[in-house]
């Protein structure tokens, strides 16, 4: 059976953070309120004849301290290679570049991917000062993310 791939705007965000779970984002939800998040948008990646909307894919636009962040985007490891998080994450960047944003921050733990398509990594110096990980005692011993923009 072919799966037909429907992405989708959600206001349910608390629906999206297991999944970002599930699929090993640096992310707990005890991490969801830690620093002052505006949301902008959600995305969500369904099987468009699944009676049940499982989630396959998401993505959360928002700001912190009036900058925009990618605050979360993961693809079901069944389905990754397909360019599925690269529509959700060209929806992201679409918003942004729409909402008036001349920047785009995320934290990687899959920085190849986020290169890919046109992130480049910045220093810890030039990074803006709100992302957790900077404050995590595991940041730099066992888990090493970067901090990338993406400048529209």
């Amino acid at each position: 059976m072919m799966i037909d791939y429907l992405i989708s705007e959600t206001e349910d965000y608390t629906s999206l953070v297991p999944f970002f779970i599930e699929n090993e984002l640096e992310f707990t939800e005890e991490d969801a309120e830690e620093v002052p998040t505006d949301l902008v948008k959600c995305w969500k990646l369904t099987d468009s004849n699944d009676p049940d909307g499982r989630i396959l894919g998401g993505f959360v636009l928002a700001r912190r301290e009036g900058r925009f962040i990618c605050d979360g985007i993961a693809v079901d490891s069944s389905l990754r290679g397909k360019d599925l998080g690269t529509e959700l994450l060209q929806l992201g960047l679409e918003e942004t570049r729409r909402l008036g944003g001349d920047e785009l921050y995320l934290v990687a733990r899959a920085p190849g991917f986020f290169r890919k398509n046109g992130f480049r990594t910045i220093g810890r110096d030039e990074a803006p000062n709100f992302f957790e990980c900077f404050t995590c005692p595991q940041y730099g011993i066992s888990c090493h993310p970067e901090v990338m923009v993406y400048e529209i």
